[in-house]
């Protein structure tokens, strides 16, 4: 025991000497919290260590810390960059300070408002919401005004998918709920089990309309003379905010620090040339969220199975 606890003592004590471990890693990735990310940062990892040797520490970090830390050098990259839910954090690090790259690829996205096959009988288009009569039928704790799930607490999406609300108009008679997406996932699945109806905000790609029948909501087209979004720097940007259209078109992107254009100009180059497509990020979340497969596991094998795909992302 004793020896234990001077090994852990003189190992504390060299972290403290050095500013640092001795182990630590090349690089840091941070993981956003929903399962194509946390895929997508496994597979950046082991690729980046089968190709360069380097090791890379995994982060679950939310958007804007990501951010903030691609600019200040805690961090290196971020696997799934969404526009335009991120376009005025992009603005400022990508355009402004130039301190973030945007890598040019891209997989094509999008977002809205979803129904299980039982609420679809009534729910079709965002109108809907706004009849206090039809969202009763989505009350289910009694309290006389029906849910909607609006997303992850984290997620920049989430306030705006409130902004939407207020825009429309059906924040009135829905209480908007914030709750992590396998929460939110496993009340779809209850939902769609038990023939009761459900509307949640959705986006694709996404392993859901793999498993159920989902039907997406209509709205009206997205106006960009409509969509008024503003930075959520500002505290109030929420009220200060109006969106009633439906959402413009979506694609994320792999971000990565400036710094590693000089640093790593061999992991720069990687990152530009990795193609994920929109059906492999749909197994992704799909092997992550409904058979359970352990990120690091699901890497590992997929970084196998697409070995010489990986090796021309570093030779391209």
């Amino acid at each position: 025991m004793k020896r234990v606890h001077v090994a852990l003592w003189l190992s504390s004590a060299l972290v403290l000497a050095n500013g640092s471990s001795a182990w630590s890693a090349n690089l840091v990735i941070a993981a956003p919290n929903w399962p194509s990310g946390k895929a997508t940062a496994n597979i950046l990892k082991i690729g980046l260590s089968k190709e360069f040797g380097l090791d890379a520490d995994i982060k679950e970090l939310g958007a804007l810390n990501a951010f903030v830390g691609l600019d200040s050098g805690t961090v290196d990259i971020h696997p799934e960059v969404w526009s335009p839910n991120l376009d005025a954090v992009i603005d400022k690090y990508v355009v402004q300070k130039k301190a973030v790259i945007l890598a040019h690829r891209a997989v094509n996205a999008w977002q809205g408002l979803c129904a299980t096959p039982a609420a679809a009988k009534d729910f079709k288009s965002v109108d809907d919401l706004k009849d206090k009569e039809k969202t009763a039928v989505l009350d289910t704790d009694g309290d006389g005004k029906g849910e909607l799930w609006i997303g992850a607490p984290t997620w920049l999406s989430t306030g705006i998918e409130r902004v939407r609300a207020n825009s429309y108009g059906y924040v009135a008679n829905l209480s908007l709920v914030e709750a992590e997406e396998d929460v939110a996932m496993a009340a779809v699945d209850a939902a769609v089990a038990t023939d009761q109806p459900m509307v949640f905000a959705c986006y694709a790609p996404h392993y859901v309309f793999d498993l159920h029948k989902i039907t997406r909501l209509a709205e009206p087209a997205h106006a960009d003379d409509k969509w008024k979004i503003v930075p959520a720097s500002d505290p109030d940007w929420i009220s200060k905010s109006s969106a009633p259209v439906a959402w413009p078109t979506a694609h994320f992107s792999i971000a990565y620090a400036t710094a590693l254009m000089t640093s790593h100009a061999d992991v720069a180059k990687f990152l530009e040339n990795v193609d994920f497509t929109t059906d492999e990020v749909t197994e992704m979340s799909y092997a992550l969220e409904v058979e359970r497969q352990d990120p690091v596991t699901f890497a590992k094998a997929w970084v196998d199975k697409n070995s010489g795909r990986v090796d021309g992302w570093a030779r391209k």
